[in-house]
């Protein structure tokens, strides 16, 4: 072979080489720039992935998902987490970050309902009628009654107002067994840790290893309600498509599957 060929050969491989470095070069921060971070309510989580599975295959977009309770949640935010949205399983805690002016407010929209319920270990469950003054310490007995934290996690939040409410919180005050979140809670009946549990009407539909024993009153607490918004920090190009595919009529079948009510 000579020398000619020889340079030229180099000289072509070079090229090629260098094109595809090039290529990759550029081509890796559009790739990086399509990924949406969420954080999300831990009792979102089988309807969120099943959404986002559906928003990956009609966009090649990937929406990633750090799931806990809201109040974990919201002061990861205030701690400069990097994240693109925020969905909430209360108002409360969207408002903290809003006043922290973390959220871009005019992306600030309520997206979900839901409903609060009794659950027990499958395999003994016995309806239970929720009213005011129904004997819960009773049915609790020696055991535990499972819900999230009273103080911060959503859910034990409207736990205990609903308990408040029907003149029951302090017979079970003392059996509380607050977890870090819902779905936490949920894990404890589902594992005959404690004989009940309060937990949203979605996370019983995601767990076979409970039946919901007892719906409790909408009007025996706040009504339950997801807002999400944009974050003022986030960088991601596609958060806003994001977001209005969480709000389309696509998305709604994924929600609806799992208990949720939509909110127009």
């Amino acid at each position: 072979m000579g020398i000619l060929r020889r340079t030229l050969i180099r000289t072509t491989l070079a090229a090629i080489i260098g094109s595809v470095v090039a290529t990759i070069t550029l081509s890796a921060p559009a790739f990086a720039q399509d990924k949406v971070t969420v954080f999300a309510a831990a009792s979102m989580k089988n309807a969120l992935d099943a959404a986002n599975a559906e928003w990956a295959k009609e966009t090649s977009n990937e929406a990633t998902v750090s799931y806990a309770a809201s109040s974990a949640l919201a002061k990861q935010i205030e701690a400069g987490a990097p994240a693109d949205l925020f969905i909430s399983a209360d108002l409360a805690w969207m408002d903290y970050v809003a006043g922290k002016k973390l959220i871009k407010e005019d992306t600030r929209t309520n997206l979900l309902g839901n409903r609060l319920v009794l659950v027990a270990p499958a395999d003994k469950a016995t309806p239970v009628d929720i009213k005011q003054g129904f004997d819960l310490a009773k049915l609790v007995g020696d055991g535990k009654l499972a819900m999230g934290a009273v103080d911060s996690v959503p859910a034990g939040k409207y736990g205990k107002a609903a308990l408040e409410k029907l003149g029951v919180w302090s017979s079970v005050e003392g059996k509380v067994a607050g977890a870090e979140s819902v779905r936490a809670a949920l894990v404890l009946v589902s594992r005959g840790e404690a004989p009940y549990g309060i937990v949203y009407q979605t996370d019983a539909a995601a767990d076979q290893g409970v039946k919901i024993v007892g719906t409790f009153p909408q009007d025996s607490h706040e009504p339950i309600i997801y807002p999400v918004a944009i974050l003022s920090e986030s960088k991601s190009p596609a958060a806003a498509a994001y977001l209005e595919f969480l709000k389309s009529a696509k998305a709604a079948p994924f929600f609806e599957k799992q208990g949720f009510t939509i909110l127009k």
